[in-house]
């Protein structure tokens, strides 16, 4: 996407354009692609041609908040590589999207503050040259989708979304970050909890979901935080019924103030946020068709927080001056 001229090289040297087959992708996926190098006026070797998967991660220390770009995936796609003066080289390449991977487009809209993108990094005497990004559009699995949909139904708003590092208890994690998607409760709730947050971690096999619910303080009562815990295969979570699932432990929370110990086990039945016929969009992805719902709920939301802001400008906002694995401003 990014035609880049290799400085290591001066004036003449050879240039480097990373090309994605396509930008849309869902977590498990391998992405491919090229990486095109364009001979310059004199013969090059470039010690390896890298590509990594980054994000913005955002860390609590204290009682202060720091933002950084994390690499989270890398990829040595070549070694040893050869440029002759004038030609050009294409390296294909298959790059794993790793199964935690955030979320970052739910029902063709993006989500506000959320970006991935492929790093381009080429090694020249030893001494790395790292490149722009090329943004990829991660969507939800169909696991992921049935309970977003659910989300939608019931009629929950977004509010935001952004990584934090960190692990969550008693959920197997490869990577140190997990995603949280914040949406603001259904009307019927509003006056005993404030927000929710999903989180899920997935695996080849199956979906964690985590529900964290901030209920808010009464006259008699003090707020505090209650959780719930869904683990679910990708192939039954399709069919289970989310939004009486998350409903039912939403309420609990609300009377009670804690969570459901029972939300933990499988809820049969056909989930009617899960709507509509499979099929696939026009970028060839596997989807379903479905009216209002969590693809509008998202769309709505990013338009009242970012208006419109576009792929391009986030990925520049979010991933200007890149110091490296973890670049960390204070927000």
């Amino acid at each position: 996407m990014f035609k880049r001229m290799l400085s290591a090289f001066g004036v003449g040297g050879p240039s480097v354009d990373t090309v994605l087959d396509s930008p849309h992708a869902t977590p498990g996926q391998v992405v491919t692609g090229q990486v095109r190098i364009q001979g310059g006026t004199a013969d090059a070797e470039i010690g390896q041609v890298v590509l990594s998967l980054v994000t913005r991660v955002e860390v609590e220390h204290g009682d202060h908040e720091y933002g950084g770009v994390s690499e989270f995936f890398r990829l040595i796609v070549q070694q040893g590589v050869r440029v002759p003066a004038g030609q050009l080289l294409a390296i294909p390449f298959q790059l794993p999207i790793p199964w935690e991977t955030p979320i970052t487009a739910v029902g063709g809209a993006q989500l506000p503050g959320m970006t991935i993108g492929v790093r381009t990094e080429l090694v020249i005497a030893g001494a790395p040259d790292k490149g722009d990004l090329d943004p990829v559009l991660v969507h939800p699995l169909p696991s992921q989708d049935a309970v977003l949909n659910a989300f939608g139904q019931l009629g929950f708003s977004f509010r935001s979304a952004d990584v934090e590092a960190g692990r969550l208890h008693g959920v197997p994690q490869e990577l140190g970050f997990y995603q949280e998607i914040e949406f603001f409760p259904p009307a019927q709730f509003a006056g005993a909890v404030s927000q929710v947050e999903l989180t899920f971690v997935a695996n080849p096999h199956e979906l964690y979901v985590i529900l964290e619910a901030d209920k808010r303080g009464g006259m008699f009562s003090s707020g505090g935080d209650a959780f719930g815990h869904f683990r679910v295969s990708h192939q039954e979570a399709p069919a289970t019924d989310w939004a009486s699932a998350i409903n039912g432990w939403l309420a609990q929370v609300a009377q009670r103030g804690h969570a459901n110990p029972a939300f933990g086990g499988g809820y049969a039945g056909h989930n009617p946020a899960f709507g509509g016929h499979h099929g696939y969009d026009q970028h060839g992805h596997h989807g379903h068709h479905r009216g209002p719902g969590m693809g509008g709920m998202i769309a709505a939301g990013a338009a009242g927080v970012v208006g419109g802001m576009v792929l391009g400008e986030v990925m520049e906002e979010v991933f200007d001056d890149d110091g490296g694995d973890f670049a960390f401003g204070e927000e």
